[in-house]
């Protein structure tokens, strides 16, 4: 007898536990990113306050992304879905008609002076000016503007703001929570500007010309004074015609260029004939629209930008 009441008993509890943590779980706000970097930001801010499903995992591309069934469920299933805007996302529309959802589909660049796109035959940003240096827009790649915003942690501060309002909108009990998250966060963002302005400082003037293989980086080169040549426009699904590189190896002769890169997310084949054509040595990789894996050189927001800031300046000085 006492050993069924004591099996009753172990059985009640048990019981109450799954409650509980079933309450818990339906509790957490389901929340969609649309990309890696994206998905950085809101879990800083969200903590565990939030189930986060990612569509775009590290090293891969949004540009060229074909949505799955699990992400029709995942948008149908949703209380916030946090994007990029500014037409980054070229599968996101359809991918919200098809699920149906009617969460709140926030784009994180609102509030942002966003960069024009450049409409030159072969692709470049400069570290100074912007908006008056490209006065109209050709319409290619992703539109008018470039998209690639969080390549300045100035914008980034101001996507965790506008994370922050859409967590609180949707989950006003845990706005305390979001908010001194994001306190805490924006400390760390804050150090890590000064971190990259201090190695930036380490680059002569006159070694700050640097070659990648998309025009993804144009923030950063304005935000820290740096000068990206790309064979490729903002979208990796732009072609690079023959006179495009022609013209553009031409260029990097002319302006002499200090280093060359690879990207984590394009096709290296463009990189290593400009590389072969100029006689330049490839300095490292960086990570443009997607982090690293788990314990890679990029696999948080932060350490993408520490790694693409240190490995611009220690090729550039190498050379």
């Amino acid at each position: 007898m006492f050993g069924l009441k004591k099996i009753s008993v172990l059985t009640s509890v048990a019981t109450a536990a799954l409650l509980t943590l079933s309450s818990a779980n339906a509790n957490e706000l389901k929340v969609v990113a649309t990309f890696s970097i994206i998905g950085d930001l809101a879990q800083n801010i969200g903590g565990d306050r939030i189930a986060l499903t990612t569509h775009v995992g590290p090293d891969n591309d949004a540009h060229m992304y074909e949505p799955r069934p699990a992400d029709v469920t995942a948008v149908k299933n949703a209380d916030v879905v946090l994007a990029n805007g500014a037409h980054f996302e070229g599968f996101l529309e359809r991918l919200v008609q098809a699920s149906g959802s009617t969460a709140n589909v926030v784009e994180l660049t609102k509030g942002i002076n966003l960069l024009r796109s450049t409409g030159d035959d072969h692709h470049h940003h400069e570290g100074h000016g912007h908006d008056d240096d490209h006065a109209e827009s050709h319409g290619h790649d992703h539109g008018e503007y470039d998209p690639h915003a969080w390549q300045s942690v100035h914008n980034a501060r101001i996507y965790v703001n506008n994370i922050v309002q859409a967590f609180c909108n949707a989950d006003q009990g845990g706005c305390p929570s979001y908010r001194a998250n994001a306190e805490s966060y924006g400390k760390k963002l804050e150090a890590l500007q000064k971190e990259l302005e201090a190695m930036v400082q380490q680059i002569p003037s006159d070694k700050r010309t640097v070659i990648t293989s998309h025009d993804a980086f144009a923030y950063l080169g304005h935000e820290y004074g740096l000068q990206f040549l790309a064979p490729q426009g903002t979208s990796t699904g732009s072609e690079a015609s023959a006179g495009d590189v022609a013209k553009l190896i031409q260029q990097i002769k002319q302006q002499k260029a200090s280093a060359i890169f690879l990207e984590n997310i394009s096709n290296p084949k463009l990189i290593q004939q400009l590389a072969s054509e100029t006689g330049m040595k490839i300095g490292g990789k960086l990570y443009s629209d997607a982090l690293s894996a788990q314990g890679g050189d990029a696999d948080t927001y932060i350490h993408m930008m520490r790694h693409n800031i240190r490995t611009i300046r220690d090729a550039t000085l190498a050379r």
